[in-house]
């Protein structure tokens, strides 16, 4: 089988096409080997390959890459993997803006840092819960055998997770595991060399993240006069959370975020951080022009490398669509849409 790849999303952007190249190959292979797989299957086929080349991720981006439609957020739910649709404001208008500075998630331990401090979280909080911690590595997973909400393992977060920071020391005394054991079998190849870890701050993020999602969709469902307003607010306390708590975020992107704050527009970063792109909430066409322009005067207009771009690919206004497809030129032109 030969396959030749092209694309236009800009790569270490934070617009996933590790897992846009991933998805589509995966997608074209099926096909040519007549494998009649539903959209959920491919997604986790997709990111299992993902994960050959050293980065832990957890499967959304390849989700909503077959799981996306046109007009609609998704909420996507896992155990199985499941997507609802949440239907967006008519007028709501999203913008993407390239910060310009790169951020190659497989190139450094941060991305795997963030995961491995997830993980030792969940398990730490399970042992002092007295329940098998080296099954509880998700906190979804931790949540479900407690039988707790959102807001109470927030709390449990606030109370149990004492320490700012924890050294590689203080986890090997406080779940009672050897050098050798924690090194082999709570972290990644590139993170062994870790000596101090952020637990709380990262499980804090994920727990008020989520609250955040939880409001989003109901502010969507809701549909009152302000719910483009309300949707905004949660954008902007979301990439504060990412700057703040999860400690990915960049200069680059925050000065962007300075800038859609004096224009009242709901921005955070997308992607993994460390560079590459926001998306921001527009309201209407007017907003998302004027923010457009602002953003090539006052960002792009004082970055040298955004002088020899086309300022039209690095920000530009979009919206949701369907997810991946096979076009097929030698049918007349028809399109393959694997099955739900």
């Amino acid at each position: 089988m030969m396959i030749m790849l092209s694309g236009n999303i800009p790569p270490a952007s934070g617009l996933s096409s590790s897992s846009a190249i991933v998805s589509a190959t995966v997608l074209g292979t099926a096909y040519l080997h007549n494998a009649t797989l539903n959209k959920q299957t491919l997604a986790t086929i997709s990111a299992e390959c993902e994960k050959f080349i050293g980065t832990q991720g957890g499967g959304m981006d390849q989700a909503i890459a077959y799981l996306a439609q046109e007009g609609c957020a998704q909420l996507i739910e896992w155990n199985p993997l499941r997507a609802t649709p949440i239907q967006l404001p008519a007028n709501a208008v999203f913008v993407i803006a390239n910060s310009l500075s790169e951020a190659n998630k497989a190139a450094t331990s941060d991305f795997n840092q963030r995961v491995v401090e997830c993980r030792l979280a969940s398990r730490l909080l399970a042992k002092q819960m007295r329940l098998n911690w080296r099954d509880l590595n998700r906190f979804a997973d931790l949540q479900k055998a407690l039988g707790y909400s959102l807001e109470q393992m927030e709390a449990l977060v606030h109370t149990n997770l004492a320490l700012n920071v924890y050294t590689r020391t203080d986890l090997l005394k406080l779940l009672e595991v050897t050098e050798e054991d924690f090194s082999e079998n709570l972290l990644t190849p590139n993170t062994r060399n870790s000596q101090t870890f952020k637990l709380k701050q990262r499980a804090l993020h994920v727990f008020q993240e989520a609250l955040r999602v939880q409001q989003y969709i109901e502010t969507a469902k809701s549909t009152p006069d302000d719910c483009i307003s309300r949707m905004k607010t949660l954008m902007k306390q979301s990439h504060e959370s990412l700057r703040t708590l999860y400690e990915c975020s960049h200069e680059n992107l925050d000065r962007m975020v300075h800038i859609s704050d004096q224009l009242g527009v709901g921005t955070r970063l997308t992607g993994a951080g460390w560079g590459g792109c926001v998306v921001a909430l527009c309201d209407g066409e007017d907003e998302s022009k004027r923010f457009v322009e602002t953003l090539k005067t006052e960002f792009y207009g004082n970055i040298p490398k955004a002088q020899t771009s086309d300022i039209a690919s690095l920000c530009f206004t979009t919206s949701p669509q369907r997810g991946a497809e096979i076009y097929m030129l030698e049918k007349e032109k028809s399109i393959w849409s694997p099955s739900a």
